[in-house]
């Protein structure tokens, strides 16, 4: 009995959002002192190289100075090609509804208030995405619109979002390669962004 006991506590460490991100931290040798020091460097070192940068709040260039495991110099080219990509991809700051129409048509995502963490959700439905419909770049534009709008949903000091993929349905004409990779893209150059 002990035994079993011990074994779904250590399931639930295992499992635990709070936990891995606590033992995270004490893998990476983290703490707030460094990362406070490492994060003033990179606000000062980015707002030389664009004065722009004064704008960005401390919890979105964090997300870039962890992902590049507190490296300031090497989370300011990754925030640099990110702001270079954003401003080319969305040159007037947010996608219009009028861009993603067909997408939209299609129903294929929704937002579905927080989880039990107070997270933001979205749910996609995968069976009602049809390449033919839209085209890539329309494709891509709608995973920019859905950040965007989910994103701008996460209460101050809250970092994280729920994504739901429902493949319920989904066959050989919902596949689409060369949107997927493009998703894959996108994300790489947003996962550490949001705000």
């Amino acid at each position: 009995m002990d035994r079993r006991m011990k074994e779904e506590e250590e399931e639930d460490i295992f499992y635990s959002p709070e936990n891995m991100e606590a033992s995270d931290n004490e893998e990476n040798g983290r703490n707030d002192e460094d990362e406070k020091t490492m994060l003033s460097h990179l606000r000062a070192t980015l707002e030389k190289q664009d004065p722009s940068c004064k704008e960005i709040d401390d919890l979105t260039l964090r997300r870039f100075l962890r992902a590049r495991d507190l490296d300031v110099e090497k989370a300011s080219r990754m925030f640099i090609k990110y702001l270079t990509w954003r401003r080319s991809f969305v040159p007037k700051g947010s996608i219009s509804v009028s861009e993603i129409i067909n997408q939209l048509n299609d129903n294929k995502i929704y937002m579905q208030g927080t989880d039990t963490r107070g997270c933001p959700v979205l749910v996609v439905f995968g069976a009602k995405h049809f390449p033919s419909k839209g085209g890539t770049e329309e494709l891509k534009r709608l995973v920019v619109f859905a950040f965007d709008k989910l994103c701008s949903r996460i209460p101050d000091g809250q970092e994280k979002l729920t994504i739901i993929v429902d493949l319920q349905g989904y066959g050989y004409s919902n596949s689409d390669v060369r949107g997927y990779t493009a998703i894959l893209s996108i994300l790489q150059v947003r996962s550490t962004n949001y705000y």
